[in-house]
């Protein structure tokens, strides 16, 4: 599996991201993570609809924590045709807490702490962490990757307005 050094730095110490990078124009990788219910949620049902998928470390931090309430505000906006995934390495129960207490409704939090399937179609599973790196990508309703930023620095935001901005032009 390939392996991309020096590609996200936490505090300035450069991480390795392990698998493939996806850019902008490839189909959408298959994968499978566990939403809160415990149920499985593939890649295949998110067809027929614009997605912003985000991946974070852990909800239960600052920057993981602001950047899913700021697409769970914007997703509201953004009617039914889009859905607002957010992908991070916490257990189920663990996301279904955060998301109870912080109010998330317009965002679906998805566990790939199984096989980190996610992490590694995307290439952004961390080799050090065993966690996924912050990063957003917006893929078109037929699947096709339309917008990919991995923040650089973890403990940084991302673009939101350039995320938010691609996929209201698919729409």
């Amino acid at each position: 599996m390939a392996e991309r050094k020096d590609q996200v730095t936490m505090k300035g110490k450069p991480l390795t991201l392990i698998s493939d990078e996806v850019k902008v124009g490839d189909a959408m990788p298959d994968f499978e993570v566990i939403a809160n219910d415990l149920s499985v949620v593939k890649s295949s049902s998110l067809h027929g609809k614009v997605c912003i998928i985000t991946s974070v470390p852990s909800l239960d931090t600052g920057v993981c924590d602001t950047m899913t309430r700021r697409f769970n505000a914007e997703a509201g906006s953004l009617g039914a045709g889009v859905a607002v995934l957010t992908v991070s390495m916490d257990l189920p129960f663990a996301q279904k807490r955060w998301c109870g207490a912080a109010g998330i409704e317009n965002v679906q939090a998805l566990s790939d702490h199984r096989d980190a399937a996610f992490g590694k179609a995307f290439g952004v599973l961390i080799k050090e962490l065993r966690l996924l790196a912050r990063a957003v990508f917006v893929l078109d309703k037929h699947g096709v990757i339309q917008y990919v930023e991995i923040v650089k620095e973890l403990t940084n935001e991302p673009n939101y307005e350039a995320a938010l901005t691609a996929a209201k032009e698919l729409l």
